[in-house]
């Protein structure tokens, strides 16, 4: 039975200004980098088997600074990308977090619902309880309660609207055979 741990990407210039990345590409701030550094200390000798990150830039340069050299086969998945927010990627935290709750199921304008993330990351998942091991998987908000929804229970309404609180990474059984 595969482990699923997951962690954030490490902290972007969006982050610090208060942006909505979304579908953008996004870059690691200086403090990203430092943080980078401390995941694939944490993590290096954690029994890690693979690492699959989103191909959006910010998850790419988690991983390459965290687990470059170290012989760990890297992976980048599509499907672990953050929920697009269409014409409203890029634009402040603050107005997009006021209308989550609204995009449980209804795409924003020209982009996705947070379900469709549900989806994918479950999609994903599929293919991954083929595995065994630690897997660890660096992506988004989105991808995180789409982890918690689908593998805790947790609903997902009660998710996109809770503060984030970051930890250490977030560890998920995924049981062989799963979806």
């Amino acid at each position: 039975m595969p482990i699923i741990v997951y962690e954030t990407h490490a902290t972007t210039t969006d982050n610090e200004a208060g942006i909505a990345t979304g579908w953008l590409q996004g870059e690691l701030s200086a403090a990203g980098r430092r943080q980078a550094a401390q995941l694939g200390q944490r993590r290096r000798d954690d029994g890690i088997t693979a690492v699959y990150s989103s191909d959006l830039r910010r998850a790419v340069q988690t991983a390459e600074i965290a687990f470059s050299g170290s012989g760990i086969p890297m992976f980048q998945d599509a499907r672990l990308r953050e929920c697009d927010y269409g014409s409203w990627n890029g634009r402040p935290v603050a107005e997009l977090a006021a209308l989550r709750s609204r995009h449980l199921d209804l795409p924003w304008p020209g982009g996705q619902s947070y379900r469709q993330v549900v989806e994918h990351t479950r999609d994903f998942l599929r293919h991954r309880a083929r595995d065994s091991g630690r897997i660890l998987v660096i992506a988004h908000s989105a991808n995180r309660w789409a982890l918690q929804h689908l593998l805790g229970g947790v609903p997902l309404e009660e998710l996109v609207d809770a503060p984030f609180d970051w930890q250490p990474g977030w560890t998920f059984d995924l049981p062989a055979g799963w979806g």
